[in-house]
């Protein structure tokens, strides 16, 4: 890369001209300011950032010789405990206390729904997640497996009305069961509604769930209906058949309010390694803070131009006008506090830690929603910060956004922030890094994936882990879901700020997730996270079913969950398991390993629906990548397996994820697939994968991106 002096910086030209030319034009923020300010900040955080990074390892290495003396013996919680508050991981809880932030949108404060995360990298798959507000339940029930293909029913090129009836069927049950008549069903209705002087001719059982309507050509053209604080819009169309079947009601569609808040991430689905990559990623996101971002894209042979939805416009029940919200409130997923970016150099040569960087330039670059607030109407810039270890983490994450306002004069706290608690540490003391930013914190959610590999990471000297499969009924994992909530709660959460549930990974497989995630608002959660804007359609469903905010009063009189049952490692008692048992485990993980690592080295893909062993697609990140090895490596440090098993398991699972890659044909746009069993030795991607298990023991955390880095950057040589 070319760079240009700063300062005392040295920036790379492309990130330099971005800035300069398609960032702070418009923000009233000078360049030479903005510079300055950067320079001086990133030179005072970075050492700050270092010792944090310090205090992780050297508490690993702590933890790591107390379990080796331990030698395998049952371990006793009290006196994990103890140790634990004597090296300074488990923190003493302060007083009780209630977060103060202020300025929050409706979306995260007073509306439960799902919760899109959608990689930055990707402009079409940013749009539609944004544009995903809105959802055709026609479309997610007609192309999903929550209708069943049976007796006549089956998806096909041409539209199948057996299957069409299904879906109007199963839509109607959908209305009878939210907005119900007062007499008989949505699925009698025999004639068109109307609605004169404002008045709708339908009798609800609750009128308040009439919001308004639309009409064309003075006929009516949509009812909007509302539940759980979240609208239903009931499309109206004489004109309009389905299979050449006409609807005696006229209704043509049901459109539900689905994606309320969409995470835009810079972190763990994204390929982001140099001043190309990233500026990229914040090009994109860029264009959705100024509302001007596109994608040309083909659909059904034609070229369009796809673009951010407009406001939806209708008339109330009084005959005023109102307008909502067209898109999903984005948050911007920030990098963590580990990795570093040669796309800025310090004035040792060093790089510049992502995080610090990130947060400068996204949040400039939100600015510009400040004006037309086509985003947040409160002038907030929500930034979800990953991967941090504990409370003094996330205070230096508070202090980074302090300079980031002070550097581009925004007032103290108008960037919120979203704490991940996916770290084992900030489980653990989850009160107290809630108190660190209780004047900005609107998110904490749960993530088992990361969550787990930090889990096995931390404890990796403990013991053998248990399968892989049998981590999300081990002890530890309730009493960590729980204790999110009631944290949460404890904390004044409600009516504030979000509390998350983790992602449902198995985009094709929507019929299960209607049955399984509807446990996330049961659960107390505002929000959860979804795959793909058809799965956030389906999930709005579950907060149709439940009331959050009731089921959260009603969960804050519930005992807490106790930190000593989340401490509870989950060690395999006395494993003696077959050999069989073992290929398994290892082939799984390793399957799923390279077709992660195959995309992200050669191809700069940061997540995608990857085929398991089953060929079931999964959505792969990191936070997956990370379990995966950090279980191998684990098993290979006790013995359970060894390092030629492992590495004959891992080129035998490359064969079979080359033939599931074979046509590539989701990937188009990207660099052409390349066959790792070709040749092991030259294959980057296998060799990456390789490293990631036979290094996973000493990698920082157990965390994927230092290997995935450094190779993908010798594959882009």
């Amino acid at each position: 890369m070319k760079y240009i002096r700063q300062g005392n910086l040295s920036i790379s030209v492309k990130l330099l001209e971005f800035i300069n030319n398609e960032i702070l034009p418009g923000t009233n923020i000078d360049p030479k300011k903005f510079w300055y300010g950067l320079d001086k900040y990133a030179h005072e955080l970075t050492p700050k950032n270092k010792k944090l990074l310090e205090f992780r390892e050297n508490l690993q290495k702590k933890i790591d010789i107390w379990h080796r003396d331990k030698k395998g013996g049952k371990i006793n919680i009290n006196e994990y405990s103890n140790f634990l508050e004597e090296i300074g991981y488990l923190k003493k809880e302060g007083k009780k206390f209630q977060i103060e932030t202020q300025n929050v949108d409706s979306e995260i404060s007073t509306i439960a729904g799902p919760q899109l995360v959608v990689p930055v990298m990707n402009s079409r798959y940013a749009l539609n997640a944004a544009n995903a507000r809105w959802g055709s339940l026609y479309n997610a029930l007609y192309g999903t497996d929550v209708i069943p293909e049976t007796n006549g029913a089956e998806r096909g090129k041409k539209y199948n009305y057996i299957r069409g009836e299904k879906v109007i069927e199963y839509a109607r049950e959908i209305l009878d069961a939210y907005v119900p008549l007062l007499k008989g069903s949505w699925k009698d209705i025999s004639e068109i509604p109307k609605v004169e002087n404002n008045k709708l001719n339908l009798k609800l059982k609750n009128p308040k769930q009439f919001v308004g309507y639309t009409k064309k050509s003075n006929n009516l053209s949509s009812l909007l209906l509302i539940n759980n604080s979240l609208h239903i819009d009931v499309k109206i169309d004489p004109s309009h058949t389905l299979g050449g079947l006409k609807d005696k009601a006229a209704i043509h569609d049901v459109i539900l309010e689905s994606a309320i808040t969409t995470i835009v991430d810079h972190e763990d689905s994204v390929a982001a390694v140099d001043a190309k990559d990233k500026v990229h990623g914040y090009k994109n996101w860029l264009g959705l803070m100024k509302g001007d971002l596109q994608a040309k894209i083909e659909k059904n042979g034609k070229k369009i131009i796809r673009k951010l939805n407009p406001d939806r416009e209708y008339i109330d029940h009084n005959g005023n006008k109102i307008k909502l919200h067209g898109r999903a409130l984005m948050l911007n997923r920030n990098v963590g506090h580990l990795m570093t970016n040669p796309s800025i150099l310090l004035k040792d040569g060093s790089e510049i830690p992502e995080g610090i960087m990130d947060a400068f330039i996204t949040t400039a670059s939100a600015i510009h929603d400040f004006k037309n607030k086509g985003n947040s109407r409160t002038n907030s810039v929500y930034i979800v910060k990953p991967k941090m270890h504990g409370p003094d983490e996330v205070a230096f994450a508070d202090l980074i956004f302090e300079k980031v306002e002070e550097v581009l004069e925004l007032k103290k706290y108008t960037i919120k922030i979203g704490i991940m608690d996916e770290e084992r540490r900030t489980s653990v003391n989850l009160r107290e890094c809630v108190r660190a930013v209780k004047n900005r914190v609107v998110f904490i959610n749960t993530g088992f994936l990361d969550r787990t590999g930090d889990e096995i990471h931390t404890s990796m000297e403990a013991g053998p882990m248990i399968k892989k499969g049998e981590m999300k009924s081990s002890k530890w994992i309730a009493a960590y879901e729980d204790n999110n909530v009631d944290v949460g709660l404890a904390c004044g959460f409600s009516g504030i700020a979000q509390i998350g549930k983790g992602m449902w990974a198995a985009p094709d497989k929507m019929k299960e997730m209607i049955t399984q995630k509807i446990n996330h608002p049961k659960s107390g959660a505002n929000c959860a996270w979804v795959p793909s804007p058809t799965a956030a359609t389906l999930h709005a469903l579950h907060y149709h079913q439940v009331d959050v905010f009731s089921k959260q009063k009603e969960l804050k009189s519930r005992t807490p969950a106790k930190v000593s049952s989340i401490l509870i490692i989950p060690i395999a008692d006395r494993p003696n398991w077959a050999i069989e048992e073992i290929n398994r485990e290892l082939e799984n993980n390793a399957q799923g390993i390279l077709g992660y690592v195959v995309r992200w080295i050669d191809q700069g893909v940061g997540c995608s629906k990857v085929p398991d062993i089953n060929n079931i697609g999964l959505m792969e990140d990191r936070a997956t990548l990370r379990i995966s090895s950090q279980h191998i490596a684990n098993w290979l440090h006790h013995g359970i397996c060894s390092k030629e098993q492992v590495l004959e398991t891992m080129k035998k699972m490359a064969k079979i994820v080359d033939k599931q890659n074979i046509r590539d044909p989701d990937l188009r746009g990207y660099a052409r697939y390349e066959p790792m069993s070709d040749n092991y030795k030259t294959s980057i991607a296998f060799k990456a994968a390789c490293e990631l298990v036979f290094h996973g023991k000493n990698q920082p955390s157990g965390y994927t991106e230092p290997i995935l880095h450094i190779n993908r950057l010798l594959k882009k040589l």
